[in-house]
């Protein structure tokens, strides 16, 4: 089955549900998941941000659901209800505590911030020394081992994030990916191939190819996602997807939801 776990909609940062579901029935997709961004952390930080970008998934997750159960009807694609949940050590009880209220079709865990600040806004972290940048991306992998340990997600995101940002990236280690790659390994949680900014700046998948290297020694299953925000993006980065994994011989898990 081929299926994308990983797309947004206007319940966080993306487009219309049905602009996405149509878009999906182009790509030759038989399920994709609209997992929209989502925090519960009661820190005032986290609480403020997002009020700012009106990410407020955990009071509207129920009216999505009936906006889903529509489109159910109206496109002949399978639809599934997820959630995109920003992941912080310290927030695991009100994670725990929302994820079993609010029963996902399943559900993926992303480490998005260090210092309560989004790991995408390279001025800030431009203004850190070396070793400050350095530790940071120390501390990004120690709550990416983390989620991973929790227990709490179906599928861990873009696991080297920080990599998008080249204020932070390439201090990453051969370290860093074998601890991450024995947390993945010892848990239930999917590793997933991310291709948000594949056609970007960026231009590689996550994990990068040097991790995944290294993820090829470990028994770590994937799925696929392409982190679509738009339709555009969904039917551009899913051809990609599927070349990427043919060509490294990795061959997608489909969730049982």
């Amino acid at each position: 089955m081929r299926a994308d776990y990983h797309t947004h909609s206007t319940y966080s940062d993306g487009r219309f549900l049905w602009s996405m579901c149509r878009a999906a029935q182009a790509a030759d997709l038989d399920a994709f998941g609209v997992s929209d961004h989502c925090n519960v952390s009661s820190r005032e930080r986290q609480a403020s941000t997002k009020k700012a970008l009106g990410f407020n998934l955990d009071v509207t997750y129920e009216r999505r659901r009936e906006a889903i159960e529509d489109m159910r009807e109206r496109f002949d694609i399978g639809i599934y209800d997820a959630v995109e949940m920003d992941y912080d050590s310290r927030d695991t009880d009100e994670i725990a505590a929302f994820l079993d209220e609010a029963g996902f079709d399943y559900t993926i865990g992303s480490v998005h911030h260090l210092e309560e600040v989004n790991v995408h806004v390279q001025p800030y972290f431009e203004r850190k020394d070396e070793a400050e940048r350095r530790e940071l991306v120390d501390r990004f992998y120690d709550e990416a081992v983390s989620l991973f340990d929790s227990g709490l997600f179906d599928i861990a995101a873009h696991v080297d994030l920080v990599e998008r940002n080249p204020a932070l990236r390439s201090f990453a280690t051969d370290d860093h990916y074998h601890r991450v790659a024995e947390a993945a390994e010892a848990s239930d949680t999917f590793v997933e191939i991310n291709a948000g900014r594949v056609l970007n700046e960026y231009g590689q998948f996550h994990p990068h190819p040097d991790f995944l290297d290294v993820l090829a020694d470990y028994d770590v299953e994937y799925v696929l996602g392409s982190d679509s925000h738009a339709p555009e993006e969904l039917t551009t980065r899913t051809p990609e997807l599927d070349a990427f994994v043919a060509e490294r011989g990795i061959e997608p898990v489909a969730l049982d939801v």
